[in-house]
């Protein structure tokens, strides 16, 4: 048996509480790794209170980053073996359960964790940096010296895009509170503006990428800071997708991502990691059995950066 994090209805940080459940088994192409490290995402939050991409179905088990040792292998996998310290993003979006003692996941959602890396800094980077890479370069393509506008700059996803974005030769550009300007330009950002009191559409323009992890407003408004061809990629929410409608007349592209498992990904941003250009900013760290505690300061929205549950 091992401990878990479990709910037996949908709402609020209160449902979520330890409980026991069996140990899982790896099949095969599949490891099992002992967590060490598991991080919140507003995704984890979401589902917690809604059911998410469960609908009404019963609640699943919260958690898709995850980082540990590798305790077991199923048949079939060669590329990782018992001892391994590995970190990753498994099976998102199916469940994963990561808020646990333990948890299966297909080997290839996983990578190497770099010695640089603490169980929690790693946890902290799968779900929210592969999100920016896959936003910022496998959707948008950024390239040396182009212009990015990352919104929610000092964000879960925000505080990575800018760093993978600067690591890619951009030149960036963060909308955040005044209060987080600092922070945003350690991060290694060009210009920072403070969407409270100015107009971001008035502040800049020529850009070539916007990231958009707030959704809303935000989508129209930003496709008039780009300049022809430029791109739009939000993260906020499928309604975001009529962007598209609405740019290609315009000369230009919008796009709604949702992050997938990608090793190959996962690699890049170990590397980034292990060479000092990226580092996630941990706001909080909290024991397994204080989930629900964690669920309140993510829904907060005074956060900066990411919040990591320790288990063992």
């Amino acid at each position: 048996m091992m401990r878990a994090i479990g709910q037996d209805s949908f709402g609020g940080p209160e449902v979520l509480k330890v409980i026991e459940v069996e140990q899982p088994v790896p099949g095969p192409a599949e490891v099992l790794v002992r967590v060490h490290a598991a991080a919140v995402n507003p995704t984890d939050v979401w589902h917690r209170a809604t059911g998410g991409l469960a609908g009404g179905a019963a609640p699943v088990r919260l958690g898709w980053d995850v980082s540990g040792v590798v305790a077991a292998v199923g048949p079939g996998v060669t590329t990782l073996e018992p001892g391994d310290e590995v970190f990753g993003l498994p099976r998102h979006p199916l469940p994963a359960g990561t808020y646990a003692e333990y948890v299966t996941s297909p080997a290839r959602h996983l990578v190497r964790k770099p010695a640089e890396l603490s169980h929690e800094e790693a946890a902290a980077l799968p779900l929210a940096a592969l999100t920016a890479w896959q936003a910022l370069v496998d959707t948008a393509g950024v390239r040396p010296g182009q212009r990015v506008l990352i919104h929610a700059a000092a964000g879960g996803v925000g505080h990575l895009a800018v760093q993978i974005a600067k690591a890619r030769g951009a030149y960036v550009i963060g909308t955040a509170r005044s209060v987080k300007h600092d922070v945003v330009r350690e991060l290694g950002a060009d210009e920072v503006i403070d969407y409270t009191q100015v107009d971001f559409t008035a502040a800049t323009g020529d850009i070539d990428v916007v990231i958009d992890a707030i959704g809303g407003e935000y989508g129209p408004r930003s496709l008039r800071t780009l300049r022809p061809g430029g791109i739009v990629v939000s993260l906020a929410s499928p309604a975001e997708a009529y962007l598209a409608a609405e740019a290609r007349p315009l000369g230009l592209r919008a796009a709604f991502m949702i992050v997938e498992a990608d090793q190959a990904g996962l690699r890049e941003i170990a590397s980034l990691a292990a060479s000092g250009r990226l580092r996630p900013r941990i706001e909080a760290t909290l024991p397994l059995e204080l989930a629900g505690k964690a669920h309140e300061l993510a829904e907060s929205g005074r956060t900066t950066g990411k919040i990591v549950l320790t288990v063992g």
